[in-house]
């Protein structure tokens, strides 16, 4: 018989979803699917797959917005408060500090603190960052 418990510590037993759930406890905010691979730069469907199976752990949960769906810890429930808690202490280390790195940058291209762009690669992540530097600067 599986457990809750059994679950949960099985689905935060992967490096990629350890590194997932970093950008869900650092950002504090909603995340939709394109800016996890581009903050990760791995392939979608194996971010998909990930987020199922944090999913059916019950440690996040999607809330849709349209065509976007924009998934976020669940933290209302005693074993995922304490494990946070805990990840938010020990994740640490170059990858998790590179990875929120670049979700800090690809987050820049929000508007109204909604993902408007899609996958973007690198190249184009730094040239889309340049053009939403130049509107802000044009709106101020």
């Amino acid at each position: 018989m599986k457990t809750q418990q059994s679950t949960t510590f099985k689905a935060i037993a992967d490096d990629t979803r350890l590194r997932m759930i970093n950008l869900f406890v650092t950002s504090r905010k909603p995340l939709c699917v394109c800016e996890i691979v581009d903050a990760l730069r791995l392939p979608q469907y194996q971010i998909s797959k990930h987020l199922s199976i944090l999913k059916n752990a019950g440690l996040i949960d999607v809330e849709k917005d349209g065509t976007w769906g924009y998934h976020y810890l669940i933290e209302d429930n005693s074993l995922n408060k304490m494990l946070i808690t805990f990840l938010k202490k020990y994740l640490a280390g170059d990858v998790f500090d590179d990875d929120i790195k670049k979700l800090e940058m690809r987050l820049l291209l929000r508007e109204d603190g909604k993902c408007v762009v899609g996958f973007v690669d690198e190249k184009e992540l730094f040239k889309k960052l340049k053009d939403r530097e130049k509107e802000l600067a044009i709106k101020e």
